[in-house]
């Protein structure tokens, strides 16, 4: 099969200028997908851009770290922080509760399908989930969210890991992309679990990139794209303003960084008659 490439951007309806920038991509033609947050500040603005674009696919970016559920609390008492309202606040803090034992498998599946059942409700056809800060890497997450997934009629999930020949273009910095090595050991475990079950692709790029992905660094990976194969390339455009100022995360200045290296490669990608075939989930 020729190459094809999905360009999701994550973090949709986090905040106005999050939604503002991707409306603007969609529209340029430089991203085909995005994964909104049922829980994001400025969700009923990203359900609006997402109905003007209807070319743009629109997954579910499930949230089990920092933010507030959709469930009520006391349905899913062990996934919450020490306000008994709130998810944990870091993902470390939640892998540590996920590792002893202390989160429950049925609450990720419910907070997940309340999150999945939120963007039905507003019109919005799903064609994917993923998770933010790639919780589902995770085989003890990743189990609960695909039966979340089945129940909900929903057919394909980003595979969260990045493939070797996009790691070996050495993009960010060395620590991050140790860990994603370190962490890819559970790649085997992981498609045992969505097999036959749900569509993905062959791995995600950009992953170790994030925080760094300027033009110069997206052209690289552009260019190295296999010929064959269905690659996901993960990025977090938007603007840094006062909104993005009232959250919690490290990507600030750098969302526009990322804006503006899609707008000057993507069109550069197309214009290529041998460019991969740009496509979203709905299209596995």
């Amino acid at each position: 099969m020729p190459a094809r490439l999905i360009l999701n951007a994550d973090d949709f309806g986090l905040t106005r200028g999050i939604n503002r920038a991707i409306a603007e991509l969609a529209a340029a033609g430089a991203l085909t997908s995005a994964t909104l947050m049922a829980n994001g500040a400025a969700f009923d603005d990203a359900v609006a851009i997402a109905h003007a674009h209807p070319q743009l696919g629109v997954g579910c970016h499930i949230v089990l770290v920092d933010g507030v559920p959709v469930s009520p609390p006391e349905s899913i008492p062990s996934l919450l922080g020490p306000d008994r309202k709130s998810f944990r606040p870091t993902l470390r803090s939640f892998l540590s509760a996920l590792f002893t034992g202390r989160i429950r498998a049925e609450e990720i599946e419910r907070e997940a399908i309340a999150q999945i059942k939120k963007l039905h409700a507003a019109g919005i056809a799903v064609t994917h989930i993923d998770t933010h800060k790639h919780a589902h890497l995770f085989p003890a997450v990743a189990r609960p969210l695909l039966r979340a997934a089945e129940q909900c009629g929903i057919q394909a999930i980003r595979d969260p890991f990045e493939p070797t020949w996009s790691l070996a273009l050495h993009q960010g910095d060395a620590k991050r992309r140790a860990a994603i090595r370190l962490l890819s050991a559970l790649r085997p475990r992981w498609h045992a679990i969505h097999a036959r079950r749900i569509l993905t692709t062959n791995g995600t790029v950009a992953v170790s990139a994030t925080g760094t992905l300027n033009p110069q660094t997206l052209a690289r990976i552009l260019a190295a794209l296999p010929d064959s194969g269905t690659y996901e390339l993960c990025c977090h455009p938007g603007y840094n303003d006062a909104d993005l100022d009232r959250i919690t995360t490290r990507l600030r200045a750098h969302r526009e960084i990322e804006l503006n290296a899609l707008i000057a490669e993507v069109p550069r990608l197309r214009a290529n008659p041998a460019s991969p075939e740009l496509i979203h989930f709905g299209n596995l």
